[in-house]
């Protein structure tokens, strides 16, 4: 079987880091080689440029984050997404080139065209077969992320003007981007992650037949 490359996006608190892993559970139990990780942080390097991001007390202007999150990403394709595709691995990325788009671009308000330049060399053309949004409104995902206090970072500080224009950043994406599927991120964790598991079942299933 080829590798199969899916990237889980949506604003924090959408649920999708917990469908994640509970997806990752049912492929390995079906016995699919499959390979978890993240944007940023799923290299050494990459772990190293999540604490310079995110755990930062000073301001960070959004071309140096941009910048930073581009960094990761390249050493993230070509030392560990990559590889394991070639291996025949189902990759599942927590985050992937979207989510700068949305959190640069739409939400720190950086020229998308410009981004689109950078993510280019950075990803070396790499694209996800498979792009899952978890939705939820910005009232919920702010309510999660406000009870979960062991994973704050400085972005749960975003104004709420800039989480509404991120969403709709996402949602606009799902609708212009092609391989995107919008999962409803408002229902059980389980029944997220069953509506997540059928998608991504179904691109396996397909590639596997080419």
């Amino acid at each position: 079987m080829p590798g199969v490359f899916i990237a889980f996006e949506g604003l924090d608190g959408s649920g999708k880091t917990t469908a994640l892993r509970s997806v990752a559970s049912l492929l390995e139990a079906r016995g699919t080689p499959i390979l978890t990780t993240r944007e940023p942080g799923g290299t050494e390097l990459g772990r190293r440029i999540r604490t310079l991001v995110l755990e930062s007390t000073e301001t960070v202007q959004p071309e140096t984050e941009l910048l930073l999150m581009c960094a990761d990403r390249s050493e993230h394709v070509r030392t560990l997404i990559r590889p394991a595709l070639e291996k025949g691995f189902v990759v599942l990325t927590d985050r992937f080139a979207a989510s700068t788009i949305v959190y640069q671009g739409f939400g720190r308000g950086l020229d998308t065209d410009d981004i689109a330049q950078v993510l280019a060399v950075a990803t070396g053309g790499l694209q996800p077969d498979l792009t899952l949004l978890f939705d939820v409104s910005n009232e919920v995902a702010h309510q999660r992320r406000s009870s979960d206090t062991s994973n704050i970072n400085h972005l749960d500080g975003l104004a709420a003007d800039v989480r509404t224009r991120m969403r709709d950043g996402y949602l606009h994406l799902s609708d212009t981007e092609r391989n995107w599927t919008v999962i409803d991120a408002s229902g059980s964790p389980d029944e997220v992650a069953s509506l997540a598991l059928q998608a991504i079942l179904s691109v396996i299933e397909r590639m596997s037949a080419q």
